[in-house]
């Protein structure tokens, strides 16, 4: 499937030796990751490709640029690997729903994802893999895990079920739980929530999850020796990252409400398949909201990055907007918030434009420094802001100071201002 293209990040002059520091959501702490030289690898979870992307799409992929590019600062190279799930329930719902071809709908929706991405500057992932492409590659899995005991059919003599669809077991994992530690009645409830059917007749676990559904009547499916059907959802992103990444890679990311039970139950499929820790570290990005309450698609409180564009917005005050806030917080989009980029942005390309600014090595290092400790956006912003302001207050003779501030802006915080 092809990716959407960005310009490459230019090279900040400068020291590009100190490491990374995350938060890991499964050591729940601080932790470097990547490595000290050569390729640092990365999987984020991608869309489901039913509807336009929203502001907490765009807040998570923001977020694992930011990543991305301070990787690249500090000297690495980056694979980085994103799926497309453009085969599942809520695609082939909404296409019902709508009347449109799934297939259709689905590629549509991948375009419209992809300009958005490429507008705000998102540097593109070196794979870009759709779950239908990855379906040998998931049979290729579900396949060893079943010969080793860990997926099971569901009998529909014996259990009372219409389809014979295969399951994982899950629980029979070491260190199952280890990236959520979540209480195991919470966990339950979530995962009803949140694409599973702990209530299924026929499991033998109710934390055992889908791995391949068996072939309905009016919907699409697959040959393979799993039987006619397509595959579940935590198996798809699994299959996908080892086959391009390596049996442990550095980071598994996505927004929070991933973290149980996909990315749960990923990290157990790729541990039974290879006997080794799925990723190194657990990123995960805040929840968006709008106004103060959550966003959804069924209370219809969405904002849409290509409507926001199509107003006339600048999708570098969008990125901004973004980048106020840290990316492991919860935070609401408002008018207010969108405002305040608006004129930061203008403050930076007036700073920007003067022939000679306030010296700017100790900006560009707190820049640095901001994002090497944990992605800190906000304090990164904080610093470009005060380097503006005093250029702007008074006469300086550094200049070479404006051309190397927006260069740090644009290559570590991916904001490109006109000069």
């Amino acid at each position: 499937m092809r990716a959407w293209t960005s310009p490459a990040p230019q090279t900040v002059p400068g020291d590009g030796s100190a490491p990374l520091m995350v938060h890991d959501t499964a050591s729940r702490g601080l932790v470097p990751v990547g490595p000290e030289q050569g390729e640092a690898r990365m999987y984020v979870c991608g869309i489901t490709p039913y509807d336009a992307t929203h502001m907490g799409h765009a807040a998570t992929y923001v977020a694992f640029d930011l990543l991305n590019r301070t990787w690249r600062d500090c000297g690495l190279d980056v694979h980085y690997v994103q799926n497309v799930t453009d085969i599942d329930d809520p695609l082939l719902e909404r296409a019902q729903a709508t009347g449109v071809d799934w297939t259709e709908l689905a590629d549509s929706q991948i375009d419209l994802f992809r300009g958005d991405m490429k507008a705000l500057r998102v540097l593109p992932p070196r794979d870009y893999i759709g779950a239908v492409e990855a379906i040998p590659l998931v049979v290729e899995a579900a396949e060893l895990l079943k010969e080793r005991g860990l997926v099971y059919t569901l009998d529909p003599d014996v259990d009372g079920v219409e389809e014979p669809d295969l399951y994982f077991r899950s629980r029979r994992v070491p260190g199952f739980g280890e990236v959520s530690h979540l209480p195991e009645d919470e966990a339950l409830t979530i995962f009803g929530e949140r694409g599973g059917d702990p209530d299924q007749p026929g499991k033998e676990d109710p934390f055992d999850c889908l791995v391949w559904r068996v072939a309905r009547d009016g919907e699409p499916s697959w040959h393979s020796s799993l039987g006619e059907g397509r595959p579940g959802w935590h198996i798809e992103c699994s299959a996908i990252a080892q086959h391009y990444l390596g049996r442990t890679f550095d980071v598994q990311g996505g927004g929070s409400d991933l973290i149980f039970p996909h990315h749960e139950m990923s990290a157990a499929e790729g541990r039974s398949a290879t006997g080794h820790r799925f990723a190194a570290a657990y990123v995960h990005s805040g929840m968006v909201g709008l106004d103060g309450e959550k966003m959804s698609k069924s209370k219809g409180n969405l904002v849409l990055v290509s409507r926001l564009l199509a107003g006339g917005i600048d999708p570098m005050a969008v990125r901004l907007a973004i980048l106020a806030n840290h990316y492991r917080s919860d935070w609401s989009w408002t008018d207010r918030g969108l405002e305040a980029a608006i004129n930061r942005l203008a403050l930076w390309r007036r700073a920007f434009s003067l022939e000679a600014g306030a010296c700017a090595q100790e900006t560009v290092a707190e820049v640095r420094a901001a994002l090497r400790d944990d992605l800190d956006a906000p304090r990164a912003l904080a610093a470009i802001d005060a380097w503006c302001c005093d250029s702007l207050a008074g006469k300086h003779k550094d200049t070479a100071g404006p051309g190397l501030v927006a260069l740090a802006a644009d290559a570590l915080l991916g904001i490109a201002v006109e000069r």
